[in-house]
């Protein structure tokens, strides 16, 4: 399999190109529609915030600080670390850091490192929302197609095996409807392709767990899904002509400012003195029993004493072979406050120091509304109700909150009161809680990384949603000022 001859992306015009991504009508939860009456429609989210988040002559900043602390020493379930963003009307009004990005063992040498502006998050799958805009800058340059058949692109064809009729796109991909599932591996290891994967007769093929049965028919069934990203890399190093982190890195992270990156191995010594260990208050295997009283035990990133290595079989990589080795499922590293760069970015429509990032109409093809559970009609995997909707490359937060038979309240609700709608992403891994969300009408929104939690997520669920207690109390508290003028 050759890469594709010609120009890197950067060579190429960056026009819009209409074909490559026709846009649904216009409607109140589309960009386009609301950035225009957003001081009309904000107005009604207002109601009912706590009294110091209202609009005032002051952003109440040590009350959050001591809010926030006392978040992460709760004594039932303690964080290991924090760093929050918060957006209104499209201005960062508050930024906080708490806890430790490195704790130091007992009896070992060192001294813990407190986090700060400057930490670098491994940010799970909120990576999936940043690739989802390299996927953009393809579309806009002319080299993509987010309807077209992906097999193009590969260089060979590519079908569920139980549906060889419907071709897979990188909307079916972006919108986790694509078939695939994770049962068979969330990424690919070194050594394996995706052909050897996912095609039937292929060295790593097995029984075919990475395909979804047959009645989960891509295009009609969602099922959230790391896997689906591993094949995008593929597509975009076969478009681009770059190796997937690379270009993030070129046609991404470095035009929004961003630090960090996709491969850690490449991070500079700044970079790495300044990345969070991810903590849990258990041993590193799953199965391990939690002790919230106990030390915090390393999960990943503690780099202190050894650099990371690259990816095994760099050597000789083929283009689009494999995109999975560089983490596009979940592997960013990077700071909170280059988050609010991607927030603000997406708030004011795609624009970025004063230039078009991404143009509007590609910001309301993230936006736009491709599958919603419907539990009658058995249509997706709604995770025990934390996705209730998608868009591409994002999850649409519509504000679901209900008890079931068991009497447990499940759904995305991320305020108490109610009336929060937004898109973005979550993530969960290694103990961090990451999230960045933006409520497109009041172009305002919020940016959070834990860092490690205490005790197991299930043993503290939240009041009104499918979150763990402690990330519904962080919403609630980032909203209350998100939407506080």
């Amino acid at each position: 399999m050759q890469s594709p001859p010609g120009p890197g992306l950067a060579t190429l015009p960056a026009s819009p190109c209409s074909r490559c991504h026709p846009m649904p009508k216009p409607t109140e939860s589309s960009f386009s529609a609301t950035l225009s009456r957003r001081q009309l429609l904000a107005a009604p989210l207002l109601a009912g915030l706590p009294a110091w988040a209202r609009p005032g002559p002051a952003h109440h900043e040590e009350r959050m600080n001591r809010a926030l602390q006392a978040l992460l020493d709760h004594p039932a379930r303690p964080l290991a670390s924090l760093s929050v963003l918060v957006l209104r009307a499209g201005r960062v009004v508050y930024e906080g850091q708490f806890g430790r990005r490195w704790i130091a063992p007992a009896g070992g040498q060192g001294q813990d490192l407190p986090v700060t502006r400057d930490t670098l998050f491994r940010m799970a799958s909120v990576s999936k929302l940043v690739v989802a805009l390299g996927v953009m800058r393809l579309v806009e340059a002319g080299r993509l197609d987010l309807d077209a058949d992906i097999s193009e692109a590969l260089g060979w064809r590519l079908r569920h095996p139980a549906h060889p009729e419907q071709a897979l796109s990188v909307r079916l991909l972006l919108s986790h409807r694509s078939g695939l599932r994770d049962a068979g591996g969330a990424y690919l290891e070194a050594g394996q392709t995706i052909a050897s994967k996912l095609l039937p007769g292929g060295a790593h093929y097995g029984r075919g767990e990475s395909w979804s049965p047959a009645a989960e028919a891509p295009g009609r069934f969602f099922a959230y899904c790391n896997l689906n990203y591993g094949v995008l890399a593929s597509v975009m190093e076969r478009l681009s002509g770059q190796r997937f982190d690379l270009f993030m890195r070129e046609q991404v992270l470095a035009p929004l400012g961003m630090r960090g990156g996709f491969e850690a191995s490449s991070f500079g010594p700044d970079e790495l003195a300044n990345l969070a260990t991810l903590y849990r208050k258990r041993a590193t295997d799953d199965d391990a029993p939690w002790n919230r009283t106990g030390p915090w035990v390393v999960q990943t990133d503690d780099f202190r004493g050894e650099r990371p290595r690259p990816p095994a079989a760099l050597a000789g990589y083929e283009l689009g072979s494999n995109g999975s080795l560089f983490g596009p499922q979940g592997r960013l590293r990077t700071r909170v406050a280059d988050l609010g760069t991607v927030l603000a970015m997406l708030a004011t429509g795609g624009r970025h120091a004063g230039r078009a990032f991404l143009q509007p109409r590609s910001v309301q093809a993230l936006f736009s509304e491709q599958w919603r559970f419907d539990a009658a009609a058995a249509n997706g995997d709604w995770l025990d109700g934390l996705f209730q909707a998608w868009g591409l490359g994002v999850e649409h937060f519509i504000d679901r909150s209900q008890a079931g038979p068991d009497g447990v309240v499940r759904g995305d609700r991320l305020v108490a009161r109610g009336g929060v709608q937004a898109w973005g992403h979550l993530g969960f891994a290694y103990g961090l809680h990451s999230g960045l969300l933006l409520e497109p009408r009041s172009r305002s929104g919020i940016v959070y990384a834990i860092g490690g939690t205490g005790d197991a997520p299930e043993q503290h669920r939240g009041r009104y949603s499918s979150f763990p207690a402690w990330e519904e109390e962080l919403q609630d508290l980032l909203w209350g000022l998100a939407l506080g003028a």
